[in-house]
């Protein structure tokens, strides 16, 4: 029995690379190196989600990992043949631009002009896929993988596969055009390169700009001061479809007529249409829930009549 080491003298690190040592060097221990997928019956199929490319497996990898580990070690186990595979997703948004900005590709012109043969070849030799790195990081995970029989989605024949298959649903006629809801938020779109962009795509890169907003005014139609209702936006780009305004029916409006000082001098904006007459009990403290230096207060509404 090996020697306990306990206390300050424990290590994590150098236990890992013990165990490592002993179940891969030593007891060749997991099915798929030595040969069979872990047993030579019944062929159990399991559909793993390959990580992207552009990066290597991360600490979000852990728990799924491990959950799909734990599925396919327990077939293997009980007999069955499981090609512990391992896979690389090649595709998409995250690997254009892995290439694209070390090139500084902003354009599809730029694409045509490198020629599409030598993008593609660009972005095989970017992917992390091909370093060995990620083998390592898979493994101190832990899992049962063969790396030897891995695959990539750029690979000729998965491309072929997933065509084939999305054959075999269009000749079922199972294949339909239809749109997707996105309930209170914006569907995240490309315009460069004039598609939809997932959550995680649409989140790579994020940055903190200025914000455009607008203040505009909304007329009121038949009211006896001319008076407007003032909407702000961050969003002023959407105004051109706006077909309605809102009112909270919980709030409480002002009506007001606005004064305020312009490059030092005194300019009264008359918004309501009316000047109003002398504050009552103004001076200059805020009242009502409004400032009354810059505000006189005319009438409140309430937002359900």
């Amino acid at each position: 029995m090996d020697e306990v080491c306990e206390g300050k003298d424990f290590s994590f690190p150098v236990e890992e690379e013990r165990v490592l040592r002993g179940l891969l060097e030593e007891l060749d221990a997991f099915p798929p190196l030595h040969g069979g997928g872990g047993g030579g019956g019944e062929e159990f199929i399991f559909y793993d989600g390959p990580p992207f490319a552009t990066s290597l497996p991360h600490y979000g990898h852990l728990l799924t990992g491990t959950i799909k580990d734990a599925v396919t070690r327990h077939h293997a186990m009980r007999g069955r043949h499981v090609a512990h595979r391992f896979g690389w997703d090649c595709h998409g948004v995250p690997v254009e631009r892995a290439i694209n900005e070390p090139l500084k590709i902003t354009t599809r012109a730029q694409v045509l002009e490198m020629g599409i043969g030598n993008y593609k070849d660009g972005a095989a030799t970017s992917s992390p896929s091909t370093s060995p790195s990620g083998e390592a990081v898979v493994t101190r995970m832990g899992r049962w993988i063969d790396f030897e029989d891995g695959y990539k989605t750029m690979d000729i024949k998965f491309m072929e596969s997933v065509w084939w298959v999305f054959a075999q649903l269009w000749d079922k006629d199972l294949v339909y055009k239809s749109f997707k809801v996105a309930v209170l938020r914006v569907m995240p779109y490309s315009t460069g390169m004039k598609t939809p962009l997932s959550n995680f795509e649409a989140g790579q890169h994020r940055k903190f700009v200025p914000a455009e907003t607008a203040m505009v005014s909304f007329p009121v139609v038949g009211d006896v001061d001319n008076a407007a209702l003032v909407a702000w936006t961050t969003t002023p780009w959407t105004l051109p479809s706006n077909l309605a305004l809102g009112v909270d029916a919980n709030f409480v409006y002002a009506k007001v007529y606005i004064v305020f000082k312009l490059d030092q001098l005194p300019v009264t904006v008359k918004v309501t249409g009316k000047k109003p007459g002398p504050s009552k009990g103004s001076s200059g403290a805020a009242k009502n829930g409004l400032d009354t230096k810059s505000y006189e207060l005319l009438e409140k509404i309430p937002g359900r009549p």
